[in-house]
């Protein structure tokens, strides 16, 4: 069964929640809400339910960790097992601390690009001068990098956030063209080359198929 997703702004800032009665919780990033049921719905593997935390709190990584465990603490009675769809995003290794201490799994890795790659490769390439965006952060751009950095009032920071950077990495998860003139768009905004990578799901649906 298909799971109708909300909008972005929703996802952003309210989380989501698509829980059926499943045996499996999965507690996900909101920016990761439409690949996780994609891969979930086209597997048929309707024992797993979602919920979505505030994309937002991308934004605000010590909010991470609490937010996280309240939504442990408050599913664990109700499921068979659980587990926790982000990756470390900042938290500087609290959240898989907290992870260890509730006695959840969590996705391996530093961040969703990282993930959405294959650790591995990501891990492979050493790139120190590259900005990452997913399609959920290409579409969401003004809300998650250009308006909190201030560069719609401020243009003229550009230079103080970006100068050592060279590229803009459109890691795309689905061939859209459109977003890919809004990646490219981005990265001129940026005043950075332009790369876009096809990684697909990567090591999210691989984890994914293990832990269904």
């Amino acid at each position: 069964m298909t799971t109708h997703v909300p909008d972005d702004s929703t996802l952003r800032d309210d989380g989501f929640s698509a829980q059926l009665a499943g045996s499996v919780l999965l507690i996900a990033c909101g920016a990761l809400a439409r690949e996780i049921l994609d891969v979930k719905d086209k597997n048929g593997w309707d024992h797993l339910d979602l919920t979505c935390l505030p994309a937002i709190l991308h934004n605000s990584p010590d909010q991470i960790v609490p937010a996280v465990k309240a939504a442990v603490e408050k599913n664990r009675s109700s499921y068979d097992r659980i587990y926790v769809v982000y990756a470390d995003c900042g938290t500087g290794g609290l959240l898989q601390a907290a992870c260890d201490d509730l006695g959840v799994e969590m996705v391996a890795g530093p961040h969703c690009y990282s993930f959405f790659e294959g650790n591995d490769a990501f891990a492979a390439r050493d790139e120190f001068t590259a900005f990452y965006l997913t399609d959920f952060l290409v579409r969401q751009f003004d809300a998650f990098v250009w308006e909190p950095l201030g560069l719609d009032r401020h243009p003229e920071l550009r230079d103080m956030y970006f100068a050592h950077y060279t590229k803009l990495v459109y890691q795309a998860q689905i061939d859209d063209p459109a977003l890919t003139a809004k990646a490219q768009d981005c990265a001129a905004r940026l005043g950075l080359d332009f790369e876009r990578r096809f990684t697909g799901y990567g090591d999210l649906e691989r984890t994914m198929a293990d832990w269904a």
